[in-house]
């Protein structure tokens, strides 16, 4: 069947199916424009994830430790952390310690370099490395992804430790979008 201006109708629809079309409803909505265009420029802040990871250092007598971890992360997608000590003095047995708060919901896919012990101590996850001599760096890529129900945040310490011996921490704050 045809309409009054000739295009095909589909089988099993008439003409008094169709409604006719008047005014702005004829038209695209600018309200869609506007939403699209709000959407882009959120985005285009990095508010919504995706902006390069902000670096925190923190400084003690004995070594610095350097954190580059993505915020806010995004529920379901993957992520890098970076993470790097500059012995200022020997290290006999350097332990990066994590809480696992700060892991919770969170999958793990791979840390290299590979630590040569692996514990869970007073509520930490913690990688043992070789020694560092002064002046030495290590620097550890952990790659990992968040499960999808994690929405809110995460928050917990990395702690570099000398074998049980507390050196320095920094405490992390993640906020996780849907």
């Amino acid at each position: 069947m045809k309409q009054r201006d000739g295009t095909d109708l589909p089988d099993g629809i008439e003409e008094r199916h169709v409604a006719p079309v008047r005014g702005l409803r004829a038209h695209a909505s600018p309200l869609a424009s506007v939403v699209l265009g709000a959407t882009l420029a959120v985005a285009a802040t990095g508010l919504l994830g995706g902006a390069p990871a902000p670096v925190m250092t923190v400084n003690a007598p004995a070594a610095s430790l350097e954190l580059k971890i993505a915020r806010p992360l995004r529920s379901g997608l993957f992520f890098e952390t970076r993470i790097r000590v500059t012995a200022r003095q020997a290290i006999a047995k350097p332990v990066i310690g994590v809480d696992a708060t700060l892991w919770r919901d969170l999958t793990i896919n791979s840390q290299v370099p590979a630590p040569t012990n692996e514990s869970f101590k007073h509520g930490q996850y913690r990688f043992e490395y070789g020694g560092l001599k002064a002046g030495e760096t290590l620097e550890v890529k952990i790659d990992g992804q968040t499960n999808p129900p994690l929405i809110g945040h995460v928050a917990g310490n990395v702690t570099l430790l000398d074998d049980d011996a507390p050196l320095t921490e920094a405490h992390i704050a993640i906020p996780v979008l849907p």
